[in-house]
C-alpha cells in the first residue's frame, strides 16, 4: 500500500481577494508508526487523526520530524471519505481571528495539544499571510494506491 498526500489552501480576504496555494506533503515516519499501529494494534490503538496545524516554520520538510517547526494555532479537521474509493480529505477552516500570521506549514495530528503527526508540507515560498479578519482553508488529500494501481 502506497500514500500520497497533497495540501490545498485557500486564503479569502476580509477585502474578497482569494490566493489558492497546492503543494505535496510528506509522510512522516511518525505517521507511517502511526498506520501500523492503527491498522494492527489491538489495545491502546492511536487517536484518530483529527486536527489540522497551522504554523510560521520554513525548514524543508524531512521523514525524520515529528511536529511543525513552529506551531501557530490547531483546530478540529472534518473527515470526509466515499467509500469505493482510494482517497480521502481533513478539511478545516480557520476562521477570522484564528491562526493570523504568516502561514508557512502545516500538518495532520491527532491530539488538540502534543499527539502524533501524519505528515507535514511547508509553502515558505508562498506565503499565506492571514490577517486578522481574513479566513483561511485547509484541506488535506491522501490518495491510497496498492500495486494494482502501478
Amino acid at each position: 500500500m502506497r500514500i500520497k498526500g497533497s495540501h490545498t489552501g485557500t486564503l479569502i480576504c476580509a477585502d474578497g481577494r482569494v490566493k489558492i496555494h497546492h503543494k505535496d506533503n510528506i509522510i512522516l515516519q511518525v505517521g507511517f508508526d502511526f498506520i501500523a499501529d492503527a491498522i494492527g494494534r489491538v489495545q491502546s490503538r492511536p487517536e484518530p487523526m483529527a486536527y489540522t496545524a497551522i504554523g510560521i516554520g520554513t525548514s524543508s520538510p524531512t521523514p525524520e520530524q515529528t511536529t511543525l517547526d513552529t506551531e501557530l494555532f490547531r483546530k478540529v479537521a472534518s473527515y470526509h471519505h466515499d467509500p469505493g474509493t482510494k482517497e480521502f480529505l481533513l478539511k478545516t477552516t480557520f476562521e477570522a481571528g484564528e491562526g493570523t500570521g504568516a502561514i508557512t506549514e502545516a500538518g495532520i495530528c491527532n491530539a488538540v495539544s502534543g499527539g502524533i503527526f501524519l505528515d507535514r508540507v511547508c509553502f515558505a515560498d508562498d506565503v499565506i499571510h492571514k490577517g486578522a479578519r481574513d479566513v483561511f482553508e485547509s484541506v488535506f488529500r491522501f490518495v491510497l494506491s496498492g500495486a494494482e494501481d502501478g
